[in-house]
């Protein structure tokens, strides 16, 4: 085990830590993004990423918590990380947040584009254009997991998938569901090859989400809830479909929207 112990907030290693947390440019250059938390961190290991440094407080983590930690980043990679303890001081202000059980890790970038995304039989799968929020997105990757979706796939992305803000809010469901990243145009053309049904969520010219038959391959595309979808979606849409507004309103906020016609999916194949 390689261990070393770092007491200043100056140390270039807490430096580095600290700008992969904030800059988006700095985690695409270095090839590297944080997780903190034991749940968030077991997820991304047993999606098979590598971890490169742990940043530990031995004041904080629960010792059975570390070893459970420390022995997932040996076994599934073959090789282990470098540690870092820090004390509880420190670790207060380089946690991104509270409550992470004193470990942040910092884990290796994966490709993730359609060619890695393997898909099963009558797959059901959400396709989100141009949502930003990470906190949205983060949420419809947690009803993604919570209903079994087979795939997210973002195009034309905002934010990178890496972004801290998203991978607290999905809670390390960006890491439990098979997540890709790829243009509008390059998705369409993937759906169609799979023969994946592309049914776009949307008000103009559909019909309501429960008439539509969703027990085959389907994809349910999502746009933003201030411009909705482009019409490269529209037109190449084998369906529109929309959820009955019975107020003043009339949107609903994207992740809700996902997981009401996730769960119908769900309800559809369930009782066939």
């Amino acid at each position: 085990m390689r261990k070393e112990t770092i007491t200043s907030a100056q140390n270039p290693k807490i430096k580095m830590l600290l700008a992969l947390q904030e800059k988006s440019k700095t985690r695409r250059k270095e090839g590297l993004f944080i997780v903190e938390g034991r749940r968030e961190l077991e997820h991304c290991i047993n999606a098979g990423f590598r971890v490169r440094t742990l940043f530990v407080c031995p004041e904080i983590i629960n010792p059975q918590d570390w070893e459970y930690i420390y022995e997932k980043t040996g076994s599934p990679v073959g090789c282990e990380p470098s540690v870092v303890e820090v004390p509880a001081v420190l670790y207060d202000k380089i946690a991104y947040r509270g409550g992470t059980e004193g470990i942040i890790a910092e884990i290796e970038y994966m490709e993730r584009n359609l060619a890695t995304l393997k898909m099963k039989e009558n797959p059901l799968v959400v396709v989100l254009e141009s949502v930003e929020k990470p906190g949205n997105l983060g949420a419809v990757l947690r009803s993604a997991d919570a209903s079994g979706a087979d795939a997210v796939i973002i195009c034309d992305p905002q934010t990178d998938l890496y972004n801290p803000n998203l991978i607290r809010s999905s809670i390390g469901a960006i890491f439990t569901v098979p997540v890709a990243a790829a243009s509008s145009e390059d998705t369409i053309k993937w759906l169609k090859d799979n023969n994946i049904k592309i049914y776009t969520a949307q008000l103009q010219d559909s019909e309501w989400y429960y008439d539509t038959d969703m027990t085959g391959g389907t994809a349910v595309i999502m746009g933003t809830e201030a411009t909705g979808l482009t019409d490269v979606w529209r037109k190449a849409a084998d369906a529109h479909i929309k959820i009955p507004m019975l107020g003043r309103l009339d949107s609903l906020n994207v992740s809700v929207s996902a997981a009401i016609l996730l769960y119908e999916a769900v309800r559809q194949r369930n009782s066939r």
